[in-house]
């Protein structure tokens, strides 16, 4: 009885109910992030804790430890490096560790790669900021300029500050002073009307750069606003914020410190950090130092007349000095 089975089969097709269709699998995800980077968890792990070692770095732990700290940083990255050579946060990160550790030459590797993968409008002021410096470090100034233009930002972030103060110093090793001035100068508020460090040390290599382009009116004009604002704590501040700068060249710290020391009225230390600059042969300002501790020398020269005393009697002959 075929039309008695196609009736059922019929009935059966309407009774049944439609299958559901297939959830899709939550397993699909991770499967293609294992295929991308099939370490990841691990990377994210190491990247974290290396972070946070290198933030130590600023810490008031014993040169040594801090060393140490950050040897364990390198050690990490580098196993992360090698399970993910192109991560860019873990080519950044080893490169200021390799930095911090005075391995110039890893350095370099891990950040150059990090620009050649990301580019540099998006490899970050960290990332940029440090490769500039170094390269201002090995007096590859244009090669710096280019990268430390990227780093620039607000400078009440002590990294930016310590960004503008390097380019400023690369413009002017290039003979680009005026560029330097106005770095430093655009880069400060119109007012300041708090003391931070990051604003201290811009504001005061301003001074340094109209000190070296010889405009001494335009340097104590620039002086007197940061003592106007941190009054008696000139000093104090400025020494904090010198203290925020890796120098390149190393010998620029005798000229910063030489003029605060002046700035100061200490005019003892002051000669002892213009010669200690001017001992660097090829120092770039050298005149300019030596210039310094001359007029520190002349000042100290000044015969200052005694005090008055009662007029000598007529008979003397011997003036009185």
């Amino acid at each position: 009885m075929p039309w008695i089975v196609a009736v059922a089969l019929a009935a059966g097709r309407a009774e049944a109910t439609p299958a559901a269709p297939a959830a899709p699998s939550t397993n699909t995800s991770e499967f293609w992030s294992e295929v991308i980077e099939p370490h990841a968890a691990e990377i994210n792990r190491l990247v974290a804790r290396a972070r946070t070692l290198l933030e130590r770095r600023g810490s008031d732990d014993e040169p040594a430890t801090r060393l140490a700290v950050i040897g364990d940083a390198y050690g990490m990255l580098r196993y992360a490096r090698r399970l993910s050579p192109e991560n860019t946060s873990v080519l950044g990160l080893l490169g200021a560790a390799a930095d911090e550790l005075g391995r110039t030459r890893q350095a370099l590797d891990a950040l150059e790669a990090c620009v050649r993968i990301q580019g540099l409008e998006r490899a970050g002021a960290d990332v940029t900021g440090r490769l500039g410096a170094i390269y201002l470090r090995l007096g590859r100034f244009d090669d710096a300029i280019r990268l430390l233009r990227y780093a620039q930002g607000p400078v009440a972030v002590p990294d930016n500050a310590v960004a503008a103060v390097q380019l400023a110093t690369a413009l002017a090793a290039r003979g680009k002073m005026a560029d330097a001035i106005d770095v430093l100068g655009n880069a400060l508020p119109p007012r300041m009307s708090y003391p931070s460090d990051p604003l201290t040390l811009v504001g005061f290599a301003l001074a340094v750069q109209y000190d070296r382009d010889e405009q001494p009116a335009a340097a104590f004009e620039a002086l007197d606003k940061l003592r106007a604002l941190l009054q008696q704590e000139v000093g104090a501040a400025v020494q904090r914020a010198i203290s925020l700068v890796r120098f390149a060249p190393a010998e620029d710290e005798y000229y910063y410190r030489a003029l605060l020391y002046e700035v100061l009225g200490h005019y003892a230390e002051a000669r002892t950090e213009w010669l200690l600059y001017a001992s660097v042969s090829d120092a770039a300002w050298r005149p300019r130092a030596l210039a310094h501790a001359a007029a520190l020398d002349a000042e100290r020269r000044i015969v200052r007349p005694p005090p008055a005393a009662p007029s000598p009697p007529p008979r003397t002959l011997v003036p009185v000095p």
